[in-house]
């Protein structure tokens, strides 16, 4: 199994930065650590990796397996074809669920369909579901932090058996109707920003004394990381780079917070995407990606700024991630 580790690329090899200065440039880059893939993106990768070797193509997989374009390139080049529905797939075909999460609707229509399903669902996401059930078994209305449509959310909605309100905002806070406020309960979408959850649950505490929840150190490990590593740089750097696709929630988030304090950021996630009005001779650029985005993208961009006069590439210290999730059991192929 790959271990999860700081500057992964997608297909697993081991990546090595070329820091080589060039002459006649200024510029320089410092690189985020950690960055790049989480362990259950590089498990939910694997899974689906694992299958088009044991069942071979094609292989489904319930919505973006990440939230990264290359990625789902480089896959559906191999036989993976990503769907919205289960409607979408042949009956008995082999089918995978994202790393986001799926409802116990959608567990239940694979099974009457005679999918052979492969849950991908990031362990996380799954301690968030258990956390959320087990408030709903105490009575509790349950107040799910996060944003409406994302897979995530959709997928623990789908997994409480009790009232749910969605919300992001302390103003969506103040203006929340529940039917008994001595029994509420919040859990939160593990990619949201750690800034803005604080905001919402201490908000939600002003308001409802008795309601119950997760401390913070319980949302996603790689977000808090990924985050602290860019505040780490602020100070350092003139401007924020992040690579990551635009419906990637956590590298939104890496990009927002270089923005609240006070830089230029960017969310790219193809090296033409760079503009070169963005520097001056002199510029400091952070770099990071978020935890869906492969170190192979990185390096291109990498090469692209070097192009453009940087002839600086340092990397910062940060947080060792040495977390690594187990594969789940793949089911027998019955013909």
């Amino acid at each position: 199994m790959r271990q999860a580790t700081n500057g992964r690329p997608e297909n697993g090899e081991i990546v090595t930065l070329d820091t080589t200065k060039k002459s006649g440039a200024s510029m320089s880059v410092q690189l985020a650590q950690p960055r790049g893939f989480c362990a259950g993106v590089d498990r939910a990768i694997e899974i689906v990796e694992v299958a088009l070797e044991r069942y071979g193509a094609p292989v489904f997989v319930l919505h973006e397996i990440v939230h990264n374009r290359h990625v789902l390139e480089n896959l559906r080049a191999r036989g993976v074809i990503f769907v919205d529905s289960l409607s979408e797939v042949p009956a008995g075909s082999v089918t995978i669920f994202s790393a986001h999460g799926v409802a116990e609707s959608v567990v239940a229509e694979s099974r009457a369909r005679k999918l052979i399903a492969v849950d991908a669902t990031c362990p996380l996401v799954t301690k968030v579901h258990v956390q959320a059930q087990i408030y709903a078994g105490e009575g509790r209305e349950i107040v799910l932090v996060g944003h409406p449509g994302h897979p995530e959310v959709e997928g623990t909605q789908g997994r409480i058996n009790a009232r749910v309100h969605v919300l992001s905002t302390v103003e969506e806070v103040a203006a929340l109707k529940v039917d008994n406020p001595d029994k509420l309960a919040y859990v939160t979408q593990t990619t949201l920003s750690v800034d803005d959850t604080r905001d919402v649950i201490d908000a939600l505490h002003k308001r409802f004394p008795d309601i119950a929840g997760p401390e913070l150190k319980d949302i996603c490990y790689a977000t808090q990381n990924r985050q602290n590593a860019v505040r780490d740089m602020i100070g350092k750097i003139d401007m924020l780079i992040v690579v990551g696709s635009q419906n990637s929630s956590n590298s939104k988030r890496l990009s927002e917070l270089g923005t609240r304090k006070g830089l230029p950021a960017y969310l790219i996630d193809d090296p033409n995407e760079i503009d070169p009005a963005w520097f001056n001779a002199g510029t400091r650029i952070g770099m990071t990606a978020g935890a869906s985005a492969p170190e192979t993208l990185v390096l291109k961009i990498l090469d692209r700024l070097k192009e453009l006069g940087v002839d600086s590439v340092s990397e910062l210290d940060g947080e060792p991630e040495n977390v690594v999730f187990h594969l789940p059991e793949f089911p027998a192929r019955t013909e």
